[in-house]
This record gives structure tokens, sequence and C-alpha cells, in this order.
């Protein structure tokens, strides 16, 4: 079967950036909706268009494509003391960027200076160009479900028997939960 609109493709993979240095490499295959449904790159989706079980493909993907240029206006400084204890170089929170309380940004802590705490609200691989080594091991077609929900169900899929109603919470600045 050839990878096209609602077919789910079983993808192993390899990321490394554009000197070659590995980041990842997948221990379980990445499993997607193809077609749009923003379950992967769509730089990995037009790579992938049209292909099917065995193929094998490198790809190198642009900042802009990817998870976009580094963007400093991200970068917050934050008293400690508006944040949650223990905490560690690496956690994560939910937050809203300074210039858009409508919108949510996943903050990583950079840094912690006595009663000063840096929080990034980049992704860790902005401004970065990153190669994805791809072999495609499987692909068949989506279900219904999988349709209708616009992502993979099963093995390696996202569903994990919840509804699917997104919790909204109004929050105004950070939240003090951390995401991981």
């Amino acid at each position: 079967m050839k990878i096209a609109q609602n077919t789910v493709v079983t993808v192993r993979y390899k990321l490394s950036d554009a000197q070659d240095n590995l980041i990842e490499e997948s221990q379980e295959p990445m499993v997607y909706l193809h077609g749009g449904y923003e379950n992967t790159l769509p730089k990995i989706e037009e790579a992938l268009e049209g292909k099917q079980a065995g193929y094998e493909t490198t790809i190198q993907v642009e900042p802009g494509d990817a998870f976009g240029e580094y963007d400093a206006a991200l970068v917050k400084i934050e008293a400690r003391s508006n944040l949650p204890t223990p905490l560690e170089i690496g956690m994560q929170f939910e937050g809203t960027p300074d210039d858009n309380e409508d919108e949510t940004t996943i903050f990583t802590v950079t840094d912690i200076a006595d009663d000063k705490v840096v929080l990034d609200g980049n992704h860790p691989l902005a401004g970065m160009a990153l190669r994805f080594a791809l072999s495609v091991t499987e692909v068949r077609a989506a279900s219904e479900e999988e349709i209708e929900h616009q992502h993979v169900h099963g093995a390696h899929g996202h569903d994990h028997g919840h509804d699917h109603d997104d919790d909204h919470d109004e929050g105004d600045h950070f939240r003090s939960h951390p995401i991981h």
C-alpha cells in the first residue's frame, strides 16, 4: 500500500543536526496518520507521499519547516517565588508569552540564579536545521475513528481511553505545575 491521505504510517527514524551529530534515534517507531493532520512535520509527509513499506530516505529540514527560528523574545526572567519548589533546570511549565495573553507556551527552566529563574519558550530544536533518516516499516489504511479523531489509535498511537474534549484552563501568567 502506498502512503497517501488517511493512511497510518510506521517509520523508524534517526534525527541529527546539519553536521550529522545524532540528536535522537527512535527506540519505538513513530506511527502517524498521514494527510496534513499535523501528526508529524509537513516536510516528512511530503518526502513520504506515494512511498511504501521498505522505503528509506534522508531529508534535511530547515528551521522554518521544523521547529521555527530561535526567538529571543520567548526568553523570560521570572522571580523564583513565582514558581514551585523544588525547582530544577530542565523542568517545564505552561505559561503565556508577554505579548500574547491568549496563547500558551511551554517554557523550560534553563538557568537558576539566586532569586531569578530563566525560562525559555523556544522548542529545544528551534533555530536548527535537522536531518531525518527515515525508514518506512508499515503502511495501512486508517480506521474511520482514527480519521475522525485525526490521530492513530492502538499500538504506538495517542489514544489512551480518554475523551477528546480539550480542557482549557483560563489562567493568567504561569500555572505552577510542571509539564514533565
